[in-house]
């Protein structure tokens, strides 16, 4: 049993936790994710890992509910416990696999969208710690929908926030602002872009004109998290990859996003059948609940 020590809304529509797991926190690496499971019966649902503290033994997770199984870990209070927290699962972000000397020689950009704030923020973190000041670029369709701005103004070189609709500091998609950011002299060499996965590739769109090379993260398409169930099969370049086991980061310009978006909505359907008999409850089948 995996306990929860705190559960704090960070905005209209995500959540994150604080999770006690003292081996989980001492192998964690930004990029990687847990699969974490509610209970005996519950769906085992990969999340990144968007923290972790070896000093206290925690490890952090933000979740947006939107299934079946996230909005039931809404059930869950400080203090309650998941039965299953697996990982660190995945590889680590290449970030890690650079030297010092090729780190320092790097302009960072980084762009989230959505939920994709939360892994975005320990590979600035982790750079932030090796003396190296990145870009951000934060957008959400709406002001209520953004977080951790402050945590990542805080280890960040440039802080960026755009919404869609204009309701808070600038009004655009993030590609906008990149175009803005060329547009002012600004050059980078390394682009990390996660978020839903139209931005994902609109993003990689956008660098490629400008020769920036991209790496987004594939988490979206997860299923079971292992390589077992083949749900997050996609092609990169001429290979066939697992974005659970081969990633979940791979080059933006080499993946085949037309058939990434056909795969992120295979189950579609299935899911929503499922969170209507949840909402539903006894009267899913028609009737008043009480025959």
């Amino acid at each position: 049993m995996y306990k929860i020590l705190s559960k704090t809304q960070l905005s209209d529509v995500v959540w994150e936790m604080v999770v006690e797991a003292p081996l989980l926190a001492c192998h964690a690496r930004p990029g990687q994710f847990l699969i974490v499971k509610k209970d005996e019966t519950g769906e085992r649902i990969p999340l990144t890992i968007c923290d972790y503290d070896t000093d206290k033994g925690t490890v952090t997770i933000v979740f947006q509910p939107v299934g079946v199984s996230t909005m039931k870990f809404l059930e869950l209070e400080a203090g309650d416990s998941f039965e299953d927290v697996v990982g660190p699962l995945g590889k680590p972000s290449d970030i890690l696999s650079m030297s010092e000397e090729e780190l320092h020689s790097q302009k960072f950009l980084f762009v989230c969208g959505g939920v994709g704030t939360a892994p975005v923020y320990p590979q600035v973190k982790w750079l932030h710690e090796h003396g190296i000041a990145a870009d951000v670029i934060i957008g959400a369709r709406t002001k209520g929908l953004i977080f951790y701005e402050d945590k990542m103004r805080s280890v960040a070189g440039n802080l960026y926030i755009t919404t869609d609709d204009g309701s808070y500091v600038h009004k655009g998609v993030v590609t906008t602002v990149i175009d803005e950011l060329v547009a002012q002299g600004k050059k980078y060499t390394h682009c990390v872009a996660i978020g839903p996965m139209i931005m994902m590739k609109f993003c990689t769109l956008t660098t490629k004109k400008y020769g920036i090379p991209t790496v987004v993260s594939m988490n979206p398409i997860m299923v079971d998290g292992t390589g077992m169930c083949g749900a997050c099969r996609l092609t990169v370049g001429d290979e066939v990859k697992f974005a659970c086991v081969d990633g979940p980061e791979f080059d933006g310009f080499k993946i085949n996003w037309n058939e990434c978006m056909k795969r992120a909505q295979m189950y579609k359907t299935q899911e929503g059948e499922a969170k209507l008999k949840y909402l539903e409850g006894k009267t899913h089948e028609g009737g008043c609940g009480n025959c």
